[in-house]
Order: C-alpha cells, then structure tokens, then sequence
C-alpha cells in the first residue's frame, strides 16, 4: 500500500493553525474567568466552559486552562471563606447589640411593671375609699336611675326607627307623586303640541 506523506510546509501550517486556535481558546477563558470574578459567580469548570464556547474536555487536557481555572476556584474559595468569617464577625455582633438591648428593654420592662404596680395599688385604694362613702340607699338609688335611663334610651331608640320608616314612606310617595305629575306634565305637552 502506498501511503502518501504531507508536504513538510502543509503540515507547518497546520499546526500553525491549531496553535493559534488554541491560544484563542485560552484567551477566551482567561476572559471568561475575569468575567466570572467581576460578576461574583461561581467559578466551575462548566461555568468556563459555557462563557469561552470551549468543551469541558478542552479545559481538563489543556495544562494552561486547567491550571487557570483551578487558580480561579481556589481564589474564589479563600474568599468566600474570607466573606464568611466576615460575615460570622458582622452576625456576632449584632447578636451582642441585639443581647444588650434586650438588657435594657428588659430593665426598663421591670421599672415599668413596678410602676404600674404601684399605681394600681393607689387606685385599688381610692376605689375602697369610694366604695365606702356610698350608702346602701345611694347605690339603690342610682341602680334605679341607671335602669330608668337605659328603658327610656330603648324607648327613644324604637321611636326614632319608626320615625325613619315613617320618613322613607314620605320620600317615596314624594317621589312616586313627581313621577305622575312628570308624567302628566309629559301627555299634556305631547297633545298641545
């Protein structure tokens, strides 16, 4: 079998070819890579791959884009840590804020309730005084008036309701009558004219 070799210069060009596409290849990662960071994604291999229009195989054979996307997760990954010790030191403090003004809410919660205390301790007090000014006839007396007063609002109430039903009846008899006088008015104007 006769097998036909490649012209030294064609296959020169070749590779030529293929060395240029894969430097663009990494290019597009590194950018790719940048990106990411900028925007404060996750760095993964197919994050990278997607954004550089790369495969995933051309990141894990190529030496260059593996180690760049390494590089870029183990980044990532100490500032994350970093962020989150941050963030652990901004949530303890604000527990130990959160701690004392609990403290002092609860402080100023116990001389509030003490206050009351005392408070309705002088008006339990008066109320006994008054309880004791008031004779047995007094109190009869007032319940009496009280009874009377709430009969005569009962009456008042029933007396106003029909009144209202009295004064719908008028309106609605006024209005009936506009009607007929509306409607008159109209048979009179239809014959003169």
């Amino acid at each position: 079998m006769n097998t036909a070799t490649v012209p030294e210069p064609r296959t020169a060009a070749a590779l030529a070819a293929r060395r240029r596409k894969t430097e663009a290849a990494l290019e597009r990662v590194h950018q790719a890579i940048a990106r990411l960071r900028r925007e404060k994604a996750q760095v993964s291999v197919a994050a990278v791959a997607r954004r550089a229009d790369v495969s995933r195989t051309f990141l894990y054979d190529n030496t260059e884009a593996r180690a760049a996307v390494a590089a870029a997760m183990t980044q990532i990954g100490e500032r994350r840590s970093g962020i989150l010790v941050e963030q652990d030191d901004e949530r303890e403090a604000t527990w130990r804020e959160r701690a004392l003004n609990a403290e002092d809410a609860l402080k100023a919660a116990h001389a509030e309730v003490l206050t009351q205390r005392n408070r309705i301790g002088e008006l339990l007090g008066q109320i006994r005084d008054l309880e004791a000014e008031w004779t047995e006839e007094a109190i009869q007396r007032i319940t009496t008036e009280n009874t009377a007063l709430k009969q005569r609002g009962r009456q008042l109430t029933a007396a106003n309701r029909t009144l209202d039903e009295r004064l719908e009846a008028a309106r609605s008899n006024l209005r009936f009558q506009d009607r007929r006088v509306a409607d008159l008015e109209a048979q009179l104007a239809s014959r003169d004219g």
